[in-house]
């Protein structure tokens, strides 16, 4: 068992979630590529989700989007910094843990915490992991 490692039953959106990443896979593939997604097929998970850009050599995560009701409890606007570069607020606590055992595992993983949870979702492309859907969940 790794670090966040997401159990196989989730809370109902969280859940939703993981079924439309499994949903973009192909063939024998164990997780979809980056290219793949759209924000948009969320549905009305999409203002609940982020997507994190995944670097290697060294190791670092940029805040590609965020959605609408994340936005209020960050207290600034995070989308283009790298989670090195901010002191995370409380929807955040330990992602960049939390990423860093995504990429290094290529599952999925989940944080709770007192105020909810956030499913972290690996996708592929340019031959790694190169970006995190993640969903936070108050449900």
């Amino acid at each position: 068992m790794h670090p966040f490692a997401a159990p196989k039953t989730l809370s109902p959106n969280l859940s939703r979630a993981r079924a439309y990443w499994e949903g973009l896979l192909r063939g024998a593939a164990t997780m979809p590529f980056w290219d793949d997604f759209a924000p948009s097929a969320l549905g009305d998970l999409e203002p609940r989700a982020f997507t994190l850009e995944a670097f290697d050599k060294p190791q670092r995560f940029r805040v590609a989007m965020v959605g609408s009701a994340v936005k209020p409890g960050l207290g600034a606007d995070l989308e283009g910094l790298f989670l090195d570069e901010i002191d995370p607020p409380a929807p955040f606590a330990f992602l960049l843990s939390q990423a860093s055992a995504t990429v290094e595992s290529g599952k999925p993983t989940l944080w709770r915490g007192e105020a909810g949870e956030r499913l972290l979702l690996p996708m592929w492309g340019e031959g790694r992991v190169g970006l995190l859907l993640g969903v936070i969940a108050s449900d």
